[in-house]
């Protein structure tokens, strides 16, 4: 046979073979394209609704009052929740995977989330730092105060060893109270991995770090609404990857509420509780109310979104 013919043959076949492939992937892809249609477009109307949401006015300058009537007023719930549920366990996943890294998840999504709205906005890197200075002020906000709230609580509560059984019969302590042995120079985090009892005044760090990471995330997640409208002014479609941060920040913000309830709910601690979410209130009001709205020239960073829209809608957003 022909070597010419056989390379023929066997180009044809190719060629055949490949167009049967396009019309299979064809017929693959037109139904997921009605199937991928209606999912975008609800996707689509609910990054929508959420940012008209967040962005209203009503939300951004009440939604402090309702993080505070919560953390005064959910311990309440203890009255009426199981101590059989699933989040009665200290040991919980969300407790373990999401409660001690709080401020981790919240850094990154909200970090990823203000350079990309930034950059996306203005193509300026200068601006997009400024704005992602605001997201590591506040983190070097709650280190300060977890660490000055730890020197507190070693300087003012004191380490105790309960008494073995054998030496509580020898004592016969009162009122049959087991005796405590005084340990000097413990801190809270020794004290307890050593199996002992700490008692002292405390303020709790979740509460506080869960109330500071909630209002900071209204703040930043409020300025997306500009953004959409911004894009519909210019005729350009959203970027799909903005959007799913939006969403996945969101998410974030429901998880840290659900888990603010629980521990208010199911681990009361009066009146540590409160005070941690005052000091979280506290920090938002003296960041994003006080020192973010003064002038760049002053050392700020600005507000979520200043600099980044154009048009009257950004002026009433910062008022």
């Amino acid at each position: 046979m022909d070597p010419n013919s056989k390379n023929s043959w066997t180009s044809f076949g190719a060629e055949v073979n490949l167009e049967k492939l396009q019309k299979v992937a064809a017929e693959l892809i037109l139904p997921g394209r009605f199937i991928l249609r209606p999912l975008s477009a609800a996707l689509g109307f609910v990054t929508r609704l959420l940012a008209w949401v967040l962005g209203c006015s009503l939300v951004r300058r009440h939604f402090h009052l309702m993080l505070s009537g919560l953390v005064l007023f959910g311990p309440l719930l203890s009255f009426w929740v199981s101590k059989y549920s699933i989040f009665a366990n200290g040991h919980h996943y969300l407790y373990r995977k999401f409660l001690r890294s709080t401020w981790g998840w919240t850094c990154i999504l909200t970090g990823s989330f203000v350079a990309l709205l930034s950059f996306s906005a203005r193509r300026s890197v200068s601006l997009t730092l400024r704005h992602l200075s605001r997201i590591g002020l506040a983190g070097l906000l709650w280190w300060g105060c977890r660490h000055l709230l730890t020197l507190l609580e070693d300087a003012a509560g004191a380490c105790y060893e309960p008494l073995a059984p054998a030496q509580d019969a020898q004592s016969s302590p009162a009122l049959g109270q087991p005796l405590l042995l005084l340990h000097e120079d413990q801190s809270k985090a020794s004290c307890l991995k050593a199996n002992m009892m700490w008692r002292g005044y405390e303020v709790s760090q979740e509460t506080l770090v869960l109330c500071l990471c909630c209002l900071l995330l209204v703040e930043e997640l409020s300025v997306f609404g500009l953004h959409l409208a911004q894009e519909r002014r210019l005729h350009r479609s959203p970027s799909s990857p903005l959007g799913v941060l939006f969403l996945l920040c969101v998410v974030l913000l429901v998880i840290w509420m659900v888990l603010l309830l629980c521990l208010l709910a199911y681990f009361p601690a009066w009146p540590s509780q409160q005070l941690g979410g005052a000091l979280g209130y506290l920090g938002w009001r003296g960041l994003y109310q006080g020192w973010y709205r003064l002038t760049p020239s002053q050392g700020s960073p600005g507000l979520p979104g200043e600099g980044l829209f154009t048009g009257t809608d950004s002026d009433k957003h910062s008022q």
